[in-house]
């Protein structure tokens, strides 16, 4: 492969549509090959805006501004790193040859919650929970009737678990469906899920290379309201689930095409293996593979993207811990304990330009037997603060 300078006339680029703390990381992968990288998103100063080549803010929903930078850049690779974008815009980039990682429909039907869960039951076969779709408050209180409580109400569309609620009892009915209907994203129609009896939920990193399969191992993790809290890498499982995962996560991924890395998030009972959701980039309970692979999601996924070689090395097991913030701010100002710095640990701070409590400021890594690198991270998240 023949590699250039970011800035040049012969330069490979890549397009971020959305530009957190996981673009952040992509972007810093890529601008290691010499890749130019163009950071977009919905707000100025975005994590990735700090390491790129260009940053933009527009609305991530208009397709005729994002189609217009799109022309502008012409980039070599889009990838859409947040689910409320234009898909529009997508559909007439790809129709164009503009190549959108993986490819404008895998983006539409897992942006859209309704969209993927009737693709992976219906149409790929996959063991899902049970599932209710709704447009109306009196639809709602039907399908808790169907599928009793505890049940799981969120918008089809939104990001980071925003507008998820868990329904204990009819009393919570009427709350659940005002936060789900303020959400970021497109709430006008609501998926309500049947409350699986799981023993744990993983996440499979699936990278799809050009002619190339790969997983990295299984990740545990934990989460609160649609958002995760920790994770944790090898999650210990049997053999028979561990390789009942891997062949979802496979079915799903060759179903939706293209290339890069899917966090595919699935149920465990047992041996029994759950679809739950697939997102088709790197994910949040990933960010503990910095820690523990040579090649961490990000840098697999930029390699999947250029076509190189997939291959890593399993440095050890891990844990994260993700920090919230506890206030607002405009100028958010973490203070972190120094002990976070050791020989195996250390902290990744987004650099985001404000907060507000519980948005995701900083996350925790450690580098060890998983029991004591869980409870190691989860003693140091407590050592950070802000303000």
């Amino acid at each position: 492969m023949n590699f250039t300078a970011p800035l040049k006339s012969n330069s490979i680029k890549i397009m971020l549509l959305g530009s957190g703390e996981l673009g952040k990381e992509v972007a810093i992968e890529a601008s290691r090959l010499g890749v130019e990288v163009i950071a977009v998103d919905r707000y100025e100063g975005a994590p990735a805006h700090s390491v790129a080549n260009h940053a933009h803010v527009v609305d991530m929903q208009d397709s005729d501004l994002v189609l217009e930078l799109i022309r502008y850049h012409k980039p070599d690779y889009i990838l859409p790193e947040i689910e409320a974008i234009s898909i529009d815009a997508l559909f007439r980039a790809e129709s164009e040859g503009y190549c959108v990682i993986p490819n404008a429909e895998a983006v539409n039907k897992t942006m859209n919650r309704k969209n993927i869960r009737v693709f992976a039951d219906r149409e790929l076969g996959l063991k899902c929970g049970e599932y209710e779709f709704v447009a109306t408050l009196q639809e709602l209180e039907d399908a808790t009737l169907k599928l009793g409580f505890p049940c799981v109400l969120k918008p089809v569309m939104s990001s980071s678990g925003h507008g998820q609620s868990v329904l204990k009892s009819a009393a919570d009915i009427d709350s659940a469906w005002e936060i789900a209907k303020e959400a970021r994203g497109d709430a006008s129609e609501l998926i309500v899920e049947a409350f699986v009896e799981f023993d744990y939920e993983i996440t499979m990193l699936t990278v799809k290379g050009v002619d190339e399969t790969l997983f990295c191992e299984p990740i545990g993790h934990v989460q609160k309201d649609g958002d995760y809290i920790y994770s944790w890498q090898p999650m210990d499982m049997s053999q028979v689930a561990k390789q009942r995962a891997t062949q979802m996560a496979k079915k799903i991924t060759d179903g939706l095409g293209g290339r890069g890395l899917f966090g595919v998030e699935l149920f465990i009972k047992g041996d029994e293996v759950f679809f739950s959701e697939v997102s088709p980039r790197p994910h949040d309970t990933g960010m503990v593979t910095l820690i523990t692979q040579s090649q961490s999601e990000f840098a697999l996924h930029v390699r999947a993207i250029l076509g190189l070689p997939l291959g890593f090395t399993t440095y050890g097991d891990g844990a994260s811990a993700a920090y919230k913030a506890k206030s607002s701010s405009s100028a958010p100002l973490l203070n972190v304990d120094e002990s976070l710095f050791d020989e195996r640990s250390f902290v990744r701070v987004f650099g985001k330009p404000d907060s507000h409590r519980g948005r995701r400021l900083a996350v925790v890594l450690v580098f060890d037997e998983v029991q004591k690198a869980l409870k190691r991270a989860k003693e140091l998240i407590e050592r950070v603060s802000d303000r």
